[in-house]
């Protein structure tokens, strides 16, 4: 009887929402979740940026912070970033901007909500000569696993976990909604 009673307490917990910020249960009947925010995601990604990237000694390129979309539709996000492009190659500084969108998973080893399968959509770069142009084509894909590829766009503190944790679950599925990220949890494989 006394278990029964703790089984039930942390899902009481969770309705009433005094698990602790970004923990949730959206319906009392439903598995509990966990909120990212957009605000959260853009500031994760704002620390790792500006980046830069030399490019075969013949140019450099700057990434800046990207801006982030939500793509619900697709379950990923989609980024724009502005580039500086720069270099014996070019003779001066160019701007562009690269486009890509990419999909999310989480990390159990460093509890972190991470980017993968980026897809490239366009490296534009509209005052750039052919020449210059060609080469930045070949090296868009490897830019942006380098610039994006698993990066961390949350972590999960441990506090977030210890009541998931307690009640047996661990994070599942993350789904991208029109307000941010929804991370489900589901039952932990037994120790």
């Amino acid at each position: 009887m006394n278990r029964r009673r703790m089984l039930t307490l942390p899902a009481w917990l969770l309705a009433s929402g005094t698990a602790g910020p970004g923990f949730s249960a959206a319906h009392a009947a439903g598995p509990p979740g966990y909120t990212v925010s957009t605000g959260q995601l853009e500031q994760a990604v704002a620390q790792r940026f500006p980046l830069r990237y030399p490019v075969g000694g013949l140019l450099d390129l700057k990434l800046l912070a990207p801006r982030l979309r939500l793509l619900p539709e697709l379950n990923r996000l989609g980024t724009e970033m502005l580039v500086e492009a720069a270099g014996p190659a070019l003779g001066r500084s160019y701007s562009g901007t690269f486009e890509l969108d990419f999909a999310l998973r989480y990390e159990a080893r460093d509890r972190t909500v991470r980017a993968h399968r980026l897809r490239v959509h366009a490296l534009r770069f509209p005052d750039l000569p052919p020449g210059p142009s060609a080469l930045l084509d070949a090296y868009g894909p490897a830019l942006a696993e380098q610039a994006l590829g698993e990066v961390v766009l949350h972590t999960l503190r441990p506090q977030d976990l210890a009541l998931p944790d307690a009640m047996g679950l661990q994070p599942g599925s993350i789904t991208v909604t029109p307000r941010g990220l929804a991370v489900s949890f589901v039952p932990a494989p037994p120790r």
